[in-house]
């Protein structure tokens, strides 16, 4: 009966989403969009024979290489127009972002309001570019490097990668142009999104993969491990949901005057401190520092690479997995001190005559919400380690390297985190307009709370 009853509501909830005729048609235009993204991850550059892309599809289909297909959704494995996705401007963001947290003048910037913030997102699709001026050539060379044989000999070589650099670069550009439409006239966060999707679109082909796998396994119980992999799976998920959401609450106390001096505590309230307050920022950074051996080893054309680089170019060896994680470790506290400023909220809080019981306003509050952050980042930063190097571990018992991927790492915060902030977008919607939310009971908290 519960089921049902449960079954019903969520028809119910579908049906009220669709009665929203501005949330319709958010949704149907994120669709198209998607659409648009998907269609193009399969446009293959002008030039190239699509056929005699195996070498490039294996050099993809494990370690490194796999993860920047993943994120473009197969059209880097596909010498698609697309295949340098949105990560050229991710990197663009993050790099921004960093500069506005250390350099006064971007600092002055980021203060000004509206007009600075549109002066940030300038420069960052100014530094966009020049980072796609720089991959488009170094993805050509790659492809050249592996898949030759794909290459049209008629078409003069220089022309080819002129041509072929503007492309990539356009369609990169293009794919930020999506994204920053499904922000404005759609649902959720569009860069996210279009990150998620690329995501996503390898998972039904690895969980075929993964399943036939275990059902022609000759060791038995095939099917039985499938499943214990599934439920492991789904426990991940909800250790990821407890991650992006969970905050350690402290009581805050507003002291209010009246007309004739007298002053009286008002209504307490609670300052939310995110146990994972950098997301999944230190895993990106952490990994950007792991593809430095991947270059490096290029340096080797003999073959004969050290030992400990052929380690740091295997993702599940153990020395790979033990810097990776003491690497997000850092990360975590170092992008958790340049985000959370203890000083500025001691002094927002002191200025607004609030005052966290039995400790003194200014410089103690500082200093307690700095103890409270170092204390509750810890656990936050050794989840996030775990979780990161959970698709090596998937790996040594036996899950394919696609469906490991899914496991952990950026790749499931990312779905789990994109999920979330769409759907409190779409239950504030169905919230403002009287419906119910959701959820029977709570509120869906995004990342950002």
């Amino acid at each position: 009966m519960a089921n049902k009853l449960s079954n019903l509501k969520f028809v119910q909830t579908l049906k009220n989403i669709w009665k929203i005729e501005d949330l319709r048609a958010r949704i149907l235009l994120t669709i198209g969009f998607v659409a648009i993204y998907r269609l193009g991850s399969f446009v293959v550059l002008p030039g190239v024979d699509p056929t005699m892309l195996t070498k490039l599809q294996e050099q993809t289909s494990g370690g490194l290489m796999s993860l920047l297909d993943m994120f473009s959704g197969g059209a880097f494995s596909n010498a698609s127009i697309f295949a340098l996705g949105i990560m050229p401007y991710i990197t663009a963001s993050i790099v921004l972002q960093l500069l506005t947290m250390l350099v006064p003048s971007f600092q002055k910037m980021q203060r000004e309001g509206e007009s600075g913030r549109r002066k940030i997102n300038q420069y960052t699709r100014y530094l966009t570019v020049a980072i796609l001026l720089v991959q488009a050539p170094s993805y050509l060379a790659n492809l050249h490097y592996t898949a030759a044989g794909a290459f049209n000999s008629a078409i003069n070589p220089v022309l080819f990668y002129t041509v072929s650099t503007l492309i990539l670069a356009a369609g990169s550009m293009f794919v930020l142009w999506l994204g920053e439409r499904i922000t404005d006239k759609g649902i959720g966060n569009g860069v996210s999104l279009i990150i998620m999707i690329g995501i996503i679109a390898r998972l039904p082909q690895a969980f075929m993969q993964e399943l036939v796998s275990r059902l022609t396994a000759a060791t038995g119980g095939g099917i039985i491990m499938f499943l214990l992999e599934l439920v492991f799976l789904l426990i991940v998920i909800c250790g990821a949901v407890a991650l992006l959401q969970g905050t350690r609450r402290v009581p805050v106390q507003y002291a209010k005057q009246t007309a004739n001096g007298a002053t009286f505590s008002g209504a307490r309230q609670y300052l939310p401190l995110k146990v994972n307050a950098a997301n999944v920022m230190p895993i990106i950074f952490a990994q950007a520092i792991m593809f430095i051996p991947l270059a490096l080893a290029g340096w080797f054309t003999n073959g004969e690479l050290p030992t400990f680089l052929r380690l740091m170019l295997d993702h599940t060896s153990w020395a790979y997995n033990l810097i990776f994680a003491l690497l997000i470790i850092a990360f975590t506290y170092f992008y958790t001190a340049i985000t959370i400023n203890p000083t500025q909220m001691a002094e927002d809080m002191k200025r607004n005559n609030g005052f966290i019981p039995g400790i003194k306003p200014g410089k103690p509050t500082a200093e307690y919400i700095d103890t409270v952050m170092s204390r509750i980042t810890l656990p936050g930063s050794l989840f996030l380690a775990v979780i990161a190097i959970l698709p090596a571990f998937a790996g040594m018992f036996g899950v394919q390297q696609e469906f490991s991927q899914f496991f952990g790492g950026t790749s499931l915060l990312i779905l789990v985190g994109v999920v979330l902030d769409t759907m409190q977008q779409i239950e504030s919607y169905l919230l403002m307009r009287h419906y119910d939310g959701l959820l029977s009971s709570g509120r869906i908290k995004g990342r950002m709370g």
